[in-house]
């Protein structure tokens, strides 16, 4: 009987050199994808965290003002009592079970830390334990431009809710960081672009603080609860006192910036000069 024929590579050939290289580009093409679709999905799920996170500090200065008729206080007059922890001396380390609005975070009574500034903070790199890598408006919420203090409490003298007009279009807290030589570390404000000594936004600049690490974005959390992502604006920060270079590390501003745009509450209203 005649064996039946066999077409084309016999079962006991093994693969050519082509075919191999070929699967192994479509093997190293596969990773990559995942690779990069996973990078993707860790990315987002740190900006959820990080939005869910922001969300709870709004409630508690919410709650803080249900309780109290104004917004925390950002800090007393000796920069030792904190909205995000406590020391007892200059040169010590916050406790962030402590802070002004520690009552009203839950049973940890502390501000969870942002999962994206975690994925690029290293070590002990902060004299700011305890804000979890979000800056309070001190400015014009947590205090009010000229710096007063209450005289019993030595506490800053927070906004009044009937002096935010717009609670929808005015920051409360965002993403923030402050630059060193070598990183970034914790910061617990978000400055505004301008300093604002009580006679209205001044030419001076602070070094920015508003850090635009959510794909390229701050997160914002607005007085009125909500949060969203922001596009950082043209206007580049300048080295600091530190060393830290500002805009090498994705520190910046948001939004117009003329009489501090939406740090100030007042900002859409006409300059009291105004006819």
């Amino acid at each position: 009987m005649t064996p039946p024929r066999q077409s084309g590579r016999s079962a006991t050939a093994g693969f050519t050199l082509v075919e191999v290289i070929v699967v192994i580009s479509i093997v190293v093409a596969l990773t990559g994808v995942c690779y990069t679709a996973g990078k993707g999905m860790i990315t987002r799920a740190r900006i959820i965290g990080s939005t869910a996170n922001l969300r709870s500090l709004a409630i508690a200065n919410i709650g803080y003002l249900s309780d109290h008729g104004t917004y925390a206080p950002a800090a007393d007059r000796y920069n030792n009592r904190r909205w995000h922890g406590t020391r007892s001396a200059t040169d010590g380390r916050f406790d962030p079970r402590e802070g002004l609005l520690a009552p009203y975070l839950g049973r940890s009574m502390q501000v969870n830390y942002c999962p994206l500034l975690k994925s690029i903070i290293s070590g002990s790199q902060s004299f700011e334990d305890g804000t979890g890598g979000y800056g309070y408006n001190s400015s014009y919420i947590g205090g009010r431009p000229g710096g007063g203090y209450d005289r019993t409490t030595l506490l800053l003298i927070p906004a009044r809710p009937s002096q935010i007009p717009d609670p929808g279009n005015t920051v409360m807290f965002t993403t923030t960081a402050y630059a060193l030589a070598n990183g970034v570390q914790e910061y617990a404000y978000c400055e505004p672009p301008f300093w604002d000594y009580g006679f209205g936004p001044s030419g001076h600049r602070p070094s920015p603080s508003v850090h635009f690490r959510a794909n390229g974005k701050a997160l914002v959390a607005w007085c009125d609860g909500k949060v969203t992502a922001e596009q950082k604006n043209s206007t580049k920060g300048s080295t600091n006192p530190h060393g830290g270079d500002s805009d090498s590390a994705g520190l910046g501003w948001f939004g117009p910036e003329e009489r501090n745009g939406y740090w100030n509450p007042d900002f859409r209203s006409p300059p009291a000069d105004s006819p």
